[in-house]
């Protein structure tokens, strides 16, 4: 019998992947074709995405999986959250930003006094983070970049536009914005009125499961083939939920450069305890993503840059492993977002204390952090949800981390149950198989 391959594209903030995907007797195989470096770049003080350079590496691997496996039924493409691209028509508004910029600083308070946080987060359920999509849309307003924008395009949805000529719209990114009322599932004309956000910008939702389109010509050259671009979980994290293998409703972490921590509900929760805890309550593909937004294995990645950079992670978690320190640092205060020395913004939470002292001891912090970080979203998750939970499922790259792992399941008193798959492109490519069933 013929098999049937499906491409998943899986961009994260330092990498990408295009793995393949096939059933065998109800099991999903996998084979990764093709792997890319993705990062942000300095431009003019700012930091900003080489949007060219992604859409090269993205053709490039299509290419590669054409090459491989001759057929392709469908591609799907998922990514981070919260950034987009402005289009004048079919041209892209140059730069793209990036989340981890600063320049959303003034923006925030601004859009506070229009409308407050408090209101905001009971029409939308998002968590406040600097970053969010409305403060740098409003951002975008006060410097005049919204007047020649036509549409706004989140990552994936720019990237299938190149791919295909079609500008569809996906609803689990969309709720990345801080713009999507929860209730409602579409964009909130109340708040986008208030901003005096550009109504053309926010058009119809799509749930996963939609066909963007057929590639177009000039591409299928490119890539030596042609199929159909279709809409998975387009945010990488609602992707990795729906590829978590959880027979029960514990919590789980997808562990990456950011940490994201929740629970599967019925409803958005969106009360006072929600509020102080910056709860989200982002789209998922028929039930929402309760989670918290904490810090990952960025702040290691960044000490691993500048106190060991020819070492492989195998080495400094060996080297965390024999250092007694056990200090932690408050791992998601504004300091560790984007420091240019991660290793200054650690010593400067241990003035007048005995802070770390070896590379080994900067490492054991490192986890230890965030380790205690995952106990106290855990904590709240459990106070806010009324539920008591024994078990933890990671996911991601950081699941792999077995000493992160241990020392989780410490600090937490529950069971790590620690599953090192990619599960943002398990779960793409689960979703193409499911839709490639109801079309046959």
């Amino acid at each position: 019998m013929k098999r049937t391959y499906y491409l998943t594209i899986d961009i994260g903030a330092s990498s990408g992947r295009h793995i393949v995907g096939w059933e065998v007797d109800g099991e999903i195989k996998t084979d990764e074709v093709y792997r890319f470096k993705n990062g942000v770049k300095q431009s003019s003080g700012h930091l900003v995405w080489d949007i060219p350079e992604l859409v090269e590496s993205v053709k490039l691997g299509i290419k590669a999986a054409f090459v491989k496996y001759g057929e392709l039924e469908s591609l799907a493409i998922d990514s981070w959250g919260v950034d987009y691209i402005l289009m004048n028509e079919s041209e892209a508004i140059a730069p793209c930003y990036a989340y981890r910029d600063n320049r959303t600083e003034q923006a925030i308070s601004e859009v506070h006094k229009i409308i407050a946080f408090r209101q905001l987060y009971k029409r939308t359920g998002i968590q406040f983070q600097p970053f969010n999509t409305i403060y740098q849309l409003y951002e975008d307003l006060k410097s005049g970049r919204l007047e020649q924008a036509t549409d706004f395009l989140m990552i994936p949805e720019y990237l299938n536009y190149i791919l295909t000529g079609v500008k569809k719209r996906e609803y689990t990114n969309a709720t990345t914005t801080g713009l999507v009322n929860a209730r409602t599932g579409e964009y909130d004309r109340q708040i986008i009125d208030r901003l005096n956000f550009p109504q053309r910008l926010f058009t119809e939702l799509y749930m996963p499961g939609n066909e963007v389109g057929m590639l177009k010509s000039d591409v299928c050259r490119e890539v030596g083939g042609s199929t159909k671009v279709v809409l998975c979980a387009t945010h990488d994290t609602a992707s990795a939920v729906e590829g978590i293998p959880m027979p029960d409703d514990s919590p789980y972490i997808s562990s990456g450069t950011w940490s994201l921590l929740g629970i599967k509900v019925d409803r958005a929760i969106t009360d006072e305890n929600s509020l102080k805890a910056n709860y989200s309550n982002e789209g998922g593909i028929g039930y929402y993503r309760y989670q918290k937004n904490i810090m990952g294995m960025w702040v290691v990645n960044r000490l691993k840059d500048e106190l060991s950079p020819d070492k492989s992670f195998t080495e400094i978690v060996a080297e965390a492993k024999t250092s007694v320190f056990e200090g932690y640092v408050g791992v998601n205060e504004e300091k560790f977002l984007a420091p240019e020395s991660m290793k200054a913004a650690f010593d400067s939470s241990f003035e007048g204390k005995n802070g770390p002292v070896t590379t080994g001891d900067y490492y054991r912090c490192a986890f230890n952090s965030l380790a205690q970080s995952y106990c106290e979203a855990l904590k709240e998750l459990s106070e806010n949800t009324g539920k008591t939970f024994d078990k933890l499922y990671i996911v991601g790259g950081g699941a792999k981390n077995e000493l992160l792992n241990e020392l989780t399941e410490r600090q937490c008193k529950v069971r790590v149950i620690a599953l090192p798959i990619e599960a943002s492109a398990l779960g793409n490519i689960k979703q193409q198989i499911k839709r490639g069933k109801q079309y046959v």
